[in-house]
């Protein structure tokens, strides 16, 4: 295998059927990949009660800064109806000019371009002159528990330090060059439940039906909007995703009602500020609902499920510049610096060092024949290449 091209490079990942959370075979063959170039490697797998047990890769190349992180993920999600996609997705088989199979470009694409991007680097001028690590997940499109955060904590336990970091998910909505994210959203979900009391809805006074209160209060958590965003992020946005009260009769009125409901905040909020404007609103409509009159307060409960992802903004100017200057050299394009979108493990990269992500093309991630145009992986993979030794430079080293 030719390390230097990206192709054969992303044709090894995606045959391994690495979906969450098994390793698939996806880490044994990039520790294979990158020893050769002299990274010193390390596979930790970690546990955690009532989730499954996860490996991952930290590895690092050179003993000095500065210090360049790339991380990213090789866990795909399942390829769901296998009979749906034109062809096996684990065969990294290529048609007109694209290579189709599950991670291609979420995200075995954009490690494999760094690493085709790293070993052009070492062919052409030798080591960084610094360190480069690559920290490498199987975690990342399950629950996040036993991944990213924990290989953090466990290389800077040992005394690893980085100046900075690229996470390589695919950022760009149409064509390469289209856009790096800066930052991202937060993430807040929760589930609001309603009591009522049960009864035959032609005697609504016996009863107290519990959806009269759960309209009011979703609606109360839509209008007024949470903010207007700001310069670097978009509104902040809640969406109500799910209304059940498990009745299957028409004639019945329900005993409870729940609403599942997903905020994705700016840097105006954190997990504690927004989970008590949450409140506050449920607090005013439970208690004011014109949709049941005389009836009191309702009773009402409200379960946070599961620990906010918080917003974060990078404003490491070298990193950005570099990167965006990496980008307009290969592809002529000035890219938009973005926080819109999903959460990504940079959320947790924030806290050790200054992170951006940058990769390729997205439009088919997670979708039934998934798959990278030939030459999208040749761009980044030169892009990658710009960046290394325009960071590198900025950053001082010799």
């Amino acid at each position: 295998m030719t390390l230097t091209d990206p192709v054969q490079v992303l044709s090894a990942l995606i045959r391994c059927p690495s979906v969450t959370p098994l390793e698939g075979g996806a880490l044994a063959t990039l520790e294979s990949l990158i020893s050769p170039l002299g990274f010193e490697v390390e596979r930790v797998t970690f546990r955690d009660p009532d989730t499954p047990d996860v490996d991952n890769l930290y590895a690092r190349l050179g003993g000095g800064g500065p210090h360049l992180m790339f991380a990213g993920h090789t866990d795909v999600v399942p390829p769901g109806d296998t009979a749906a996609w034109s062809r096996g997705p684990f065969s990294a088989d290529i048609a007109d000019g694209m290579m189709y199979g599950r991670g291609a470009v979420d995200m075995k694409g954009g490690i494999a371009c760094f690493v085709a991007a790293l070993a052009r680097h070492v062919e052409a001028h030798g080591a960084p002159a610094g360190s480069v690590s690559l920290l490498i997940t199987g975690d990342e499109e399950g629950p996040a528990i036993n991944g990213t955060e924990k290989l953090l904590a466990h290389a800077a336990a040992k005394g690893e330090r980085w100046d900075a970091a690229i996470v390589g998910e695919p950022t760009n909505p149409d064509a390469m060059g289209d856009m790096i994210k800066i930052g991202r959203r937060g993430s807040l979900s929760g589930t609001v439940t309603v009591q009522g009391v049960q009864g035959h809805v032609a005697y609504p006074h016996l009863a107290d039906n519990p959806l009269r209160s759960l309209i009011a209060m979703t609606a109360a958590l839509l209008d007024p909007p949470l903010d207007s965003g700001n310069e670097r992020f978009p509104p902040t946005n809640l969406e109500i995703t799910s209304i059940d009260t498990g009745n299957t009769a028409t004639n019945v009125i329900p005993a409870r009602a729940t609403a599942q409901f997903n905020v994705r905040f700016s840097d105006i909020w954190d997990g504690d500020s927004l989970g008590a404007e949450i409140r506050a609103r449920l607090d005013a409509a439970a208690t004011a609902s014109a949709l049941r009159p005389g009836r009191g307060a309702a009773h009402y409960e409200i379960e946070f499920r599961e620990r906010p992802s918080p917003s974060f903004l990078t404003r490491d100017q070298a990193l950005i510049d570099s990167l965006s200057a990496a980008v307009a050299s290969v592809t002529g394009r000035t890219p938009e610096l973005s926080t819109t979108g999903g959460t990504s493990d940079a959320r947790f990269i924030k806290s050790h060092c200054p992170v951006v992500e940058f990769g390729l093309v997205g439009k088919t991630m997670h979708m039934v024949d998934e798959c990278v145009a030939l030459d999208d992986l040749e761009i980044l993979t030169r892009i990658y290449q710009a960046f290394l030794q325009g960071w590198f430079h900025r950053a001082g080293a010799n």
